[in-house]
């Protein structure tokens, strides 16, 4: 919906705008977590000593899913197999890497019952903070609108249908959020 006044078109996008941040933040956040399957995500953010440069694993070799259960690191370069092993152990992301010489892999153990439950209430948790993170966006946008009303610079009925776009922004916020939540569930919960 297009709005006369630059002021409100402005506070909307922004407001859109973090929204949608929030919402990729929590996706890249699932990204991470584990769920008894190869997944290269979880070192996305592991940094290796690179000739003296921190560098993120995936910029020191090939990350490739063998099968299900067994995620294989090529380093470009053999010497630096004993660097990537010591990072990934100092890590402690809950793997014990295997080094063959040639290329370290890391067999994710099978998940139980319990550390699955244990994951689907951290997802929960994440999707609550992600709605809060949206909420109080909402709340920032509403008291741009009724500063603008207060400082006369829009009507009543500006506001009112200015509050009543925020609303569907909001709306599509949190049915992503819960989207992603689910998914990761279900994700999570698959033996």
């Amino acid at each position: 919906m297009a709005f006369e006044n630059e002021k409100i078109e402005m506070i909307l996008l922004e407001s859109e705008e973090r929204m949608e941040k929030s919402v990729s933040v929590l996706k890249s956040e699932y990204a991470v977590i584990r769920a008894g399957r190869a997944n290269p995500h979880i070192l996305d953010k592991v940094l290796v000593d690179y000739y003296g440069t921190p560098t993120p694993i995936n910029q020191v070799g090939n990350l490739s899913v063998s099968d299900a259960r067994c995620l294989v690191i090529a380093p470009w370069d053999a010497s630096m197999l004993k660097v990537i092993e010591k990072q990934l152990l100092a890590e402690n992301i809950g793997i014990t890497p295997t080094n063959d010489g040639k290329v370290i892999r890391l067999v994710f153990p099978q998940l139980t019952e319990e550390r699955r439950k244990e994951l689907v209430k951290q997802v929960k948790k994440m999707a609550e903070d992600a709605k809060v993170a949206v909420h109080n966006i909402r709340r920032d946008c509403m008291d741009e609108f009724k500063k603008l009303k207060n400082a006369k610079e829009i009507s009543e009925d500006e506001q009112a249908q200015a509050e009543k776009e925020a609303e569907k922004i909001v709306s599509k916020a949190v049915s992503e959020i819960d989207a992603a939540a689910a998914e990761k569930e279900k994700d999570v919960l698959s033996v």
